[in-house]
């Protein structure tokens, strides 16, 4: 079953993309278990887990704890090189980052935010909505979902000075370990409109955000809209020796936001 010239989990990872890529298996629909998959491929359920991991991280299938592992959809978010936070990316634009932090609070997940933290519809989690400027100036407003355990680190703290990313991995000793981004554009609603200081249905761009710690334990779910005035995302690409990418896509060396005024 499995090949020469492949490591065992690479070949298994291989398999279950040409089952998608096929049609085989279709959005949302379970794989074979582990114990399947190792009996397949006659290797361990280390090894097994390996390949789901590697798949899990590039978004192509997710997990649920208890059920096994399923299909994700054909628009699987970009891991982004570089996983910043606003703080960050502002500091590099040369721009002053403030927060104002308009609403902390539990509430009750629905059914998006219950799947993007991998919790059951209706458990409690801790909701932030801010405000973000560049140099005083509306560039950013964005909804935080956390778990309610993380959501509960972060109820009394300022925000306004501080970044989730900072409290949680120095003051909690809980690591960011990589983050998967979605990227929309959509209309201003009349909330988000008067939050941005633009006019009514203009279009703004919406990232949609998921973090994780250790393990792939979601941190947090964030919908941000941001100024399409105030802010592009820049992607670079390096060329390789040919005979280095052959059959292979450029690499991806970096992609982040820049920041600029038009006026």
């Amino acid at each position: 079953m499995l090949k020469e010239g492949k490591s065992r989990h690479a070949q298994i990872s291989d398999w279950i993309l040409e089952e998608i890529n096929s049609g085989r298996l279709q959005t949302d629909q379970k794989l074979p278990s582990e114990n399947e998959l190792s009996e397949k491929f006659d290797v361990s359920r280390v090894t097994v887990r390996r390949a789901l991991q590697t798949l899990e991280g590039s978004a192509v299938i997710y997990r649920s704890q208890g059920l096994g592992s399923f299909v994700g959809d054909n628009r699987s978010p970009q891991t982004l090189v570089r996983l910043t936070d606003f703080s960050e990316d502002m500091e590099r634009a040369g721009m002053k980052a403030i927060s104002h932090v308009l609403h902390g609070a539990n509430e009750q997940s629905n059914a998006k935010v219950a799947e993007m933290l991998n919790i059951e519809i209706g458990t409690y989690v801790y909701r932030i909505d801010r405000l973000r400027l560049g140099d005083n100036e509306p560039v950013a407003f964005d909804t935080t979902w956390l778990p309610f355990a993380y959501g509960q680190l972060l109820s009394n703290v300022d925000l306004q000075k501080s970044t989730i990313y900072a409290i949680l991995e120095s003051k909690y000793e809980i690591p960011i370990t990589r983050g998967c981004y979605r990227m929309s554009a959509v209309n201003a609603d009349i909330a988000i409109a008067k939050h941005l200081d633009v006019e009514i249905n203009t279009a703004v761009m919406l990232i949609e955000r998921t973090t994780f710690t250790l393990g792939g334990k979601p941190v947090y779910y964030q919908k941000r809209y941001y100024r399409s005035d105030k802010v592009i995302y820049e992607m670079r690409l390096e060329r390789e020796d040919r005979s280095a990418l052959s059959g292979k896509e450029l690499p991806l060396k970096e992609f982040v936001p820049v920041f600029y005024d038009k006026h």
